[in-house]
């Protein structure tokens, strides 16, 4: 999110640090348990029953060839081994930096926790769009739409405007469109950061559904999750005027880049915070409830104070965490397993 307001935990930076030393939405992959590193320990449930996750890798073993300002965020992971023919690797991960001039990137890999390698044309989406110019792309997230074949591509540039794109083979994406602007959403000065799935709500003659980040210009609170509906993924959208996660219920006052996911019969989201933490919060299969629920996953030392943008997926039977780790504008992704 857009959170340049809110503060930056006084910490080594995740440069210094470097130096020195989906659920819903992803495919799962049949096969043996991967190996790693993640130390044994007891099995933590975290709120609702969900899983703890801990720490893997960072998703990169060295430098990225495209890293113009030296930030990375927003993770997708999407399996793409019984999609299309001729891959990559069987997992495609898309990420971007945030600050001008951004830039949708991709990675590919043979397991969802990597360590990722770098597609040496990236960005495969940039700011030169094909009706516009924009000052920067960023929060990319990618569908499979299984009815046309295609990974559809959510993205936004500027920051009060999100678009879709579609792709037959992941990293080609053509047919740009704008879907979502604050004259969409009343009372909104930005509407970005968004998630589509695959979740039918009652009444509403949908498919797909939308988690986005809106600054409302009505308190508490300022940044919150709002939410939209469409039939196929990519037109005929349709947005709630009211949010359906507020900050204040958290004690928050800002909150971005949720994610939907089920559990015990009904539908959460995971986000996070300005307090640097991932919250979930109970909304029901039908959007209609909020029932704040407390911390899903707070930072380690490594972590540098934040983690963010969560999504998740699950290989081998094991499920994974990618998100943005460090301060806003300094973050890296790494991957979390469950534990």
């Amino acid at each position: 999110m857009d959170d340049r307001l809110l503060p930056r935990p006084a910490a080594l930076s995740r440069r210094s640090l470097l130096r020195g030393a989906t659920l819903i939405g992803t495919a799962a992959a049949a096969g043996t348990a991967l190996g790693g590193t993640v130390a044994a320990g007891p099995a933590l449930a975290g709120p609702a029953g969900f899983p703890s996750y801990r720490y893997v890798r960072d998703a990169f073993a060295g430098p990225l060839a495209y890293n113009p300002t030296g930030e990375m965020i927003f993770p997708c992971v999407r399996g793409v081994y019984d999609k299309i023919s001729g891959a990559r690797g069987r997992y495609y991960l898309y990420y971007a930096p945030h600050d001008a001039p951004g830039g949708v990137c991709l990675a590919y890999a043979d397991r969802l926790e990597g360590p990722y390698t770098e597609h040496p044309g990236n960005p495969i989406v940039d700011r030169v769009l094909p009706t516009t110019t924009v000052s920067h792309v960023s929060s990319p997230h990618v569908v499979w739409n299984a009815a046309s074949r295609e990974f559809f591509l959510y993205f936004h540039g500027e920051n009060f405007t999100t678009r879709v794109a579609r792709s037959r083979d992941g990293i080609t994406f053509t047919n740009e469109t704008p879907i979502l602007s604050t004259r969409l959403v009343p009372n909104t000065t930005e509407t970005s950061y968004a998630r589509v799935f695959e979740h039918q709500v009652a009444g509403r003659g949908n498919k797909y559904v939308m988690l986005f980040m809106g600054a409302h210009t009505i308190g508490p609170g300022t940044r919150k999750i709002f939410w939209g509906w469409s039939p196929n993924g990519w037109d005929q959208w349709q947005f709630a005027p009211n949010p359906l996660i507020s900050p204040a219920g958290d004690g928050l006052t800002d909150i971005s880049s949720p994610h939907l996911l089920k559990r015990n019969g009904t539908s959460y989201v995971a986000y996070h915070g300005n307090d640097g933490r991932i919250r979930l919060t109970e909304v029901g299969n039908n959007f209609d409830r909020e029932v704040h629920l407390g911390v899903f996953h707070a930072p380690i030392a490594s972590d540098n104070g934040r983690v963010a943008a969560p999504a998740f997926g699950t290989d081998g039977g094991v499920s994974y965490m990618v998100y943005e780790a460090g301060p806003r504008l300094d973050a890296r992704i790494c991957i979390a397993r469950a534990v």
